[in-house]
């Protein structure tokens, strides 16, 4: 089937969103994450593009950028070809970590680049990864409210208003909405094999086999399991690989 050939912003804004094949964790220690924000920073430098919101997530990224001297095509081939390098020089791997094809949407005005925006900071709350959207060092968020990085805070603080003391506030409370909007998404209705879907777990969980969950508080087990639901895991294999009963995890 031919691929559907990419819309062009008008604005030069877009949300992206890279995926690791077939899955693949992207990001297993904090090291890894810094060395995908330290790539972002040369690309800024390189192709002149703005960065106006991330998060990197275990097996994919989200990105909210406006191009500048080059074309999209060309920013993450190069994003690419530095990160992959490096990753598979660090773990003794080959092959492609990304799949070829990253996905993007054209943000054409100013209520939905702040919806999209909304969408990427609270990707770790929905996946129940944290409870607060500043728990979660990995995203923009955290820059928006003082600790700035390679982000464009000013646009969209300025939508809010030109004063800095009343902007931050209004962003605080319009990123906490829980309002559901259509925006690109993460493509979960791939099926999760067992073997990846134990290997998430243990990812996220920080233990060596799923079952371990079974030792672990009621409230951090459920808040793990939430987490392997919003990923797409089924309850049949979440079941099956942790011990727990299909009852409880439907319930949760």
């Amino acid at each position: 089937m031919p691929r559907t050939a990419r819309q062009i912003s008008s604005t030069g804004i877009y949300h992206i969103i890279l995926r690791g094949t077939n899955r693949q964790i992207i990001f297993e220690d904090e090291e890894d994450y810094s060395k995908l924000m330290e790539t972002l920073k040369k690309q800024k430098e390189i192709s002149g593009i703005e960065i106006f919101a991330y998060c990197f997530m275990s097996n994919h990224i989200h990105l909210l950028i406006k191009v500048g001297s080059e074309d999209l095509g060309t920013i993450f081939r190069r994003v690419g070809a530095s990160y992959v390098y490096w990753y598979n020089w660090k773990y003794n791997r080959r092959g492609h970590l990304f799949q070829d094809r990253y996905k993007s949407e054209a943000v054409e005005d100013d209520r939905y680049f702040l919806t999209v925006i909304r969408y990427i900071h609270q990707n770790p709350q929905r996946a129940g990864i944290v409870k607060q959207l500043s728990e979660y060092r990995w995203s923009s968020y955290n820059e928006y409210l003082g600790s700035q990085e390679i982000c464009n805070i000013d646009f969209a603080l300025n939508l809010f208003s030109l004063d800095r003391q009343k902007a931050i506030p209004l962003f605080k409370t319009f990123n906490t909405e829980n309002i559901v909007a259509s925006v690109l998404e993460y493509d979960q209705n791939i099926r999760w094999t067992d073997s990846e879907a134990n290997a998430y777990i243990r990812k996220i969980a920080g233990v060596q086999n799923p079952v371990e969950l079974q030792n672990f508080n009621k409230e951090k087990r459920n808040d793990l399991i939430k987490s392997c639901k919003n990923q797409g895991i089924s309850i049949r294999q979440i079941e099956r690989l942790t011990g727990i009963s299909f009852g409880v995890i439907r319930s949760i």
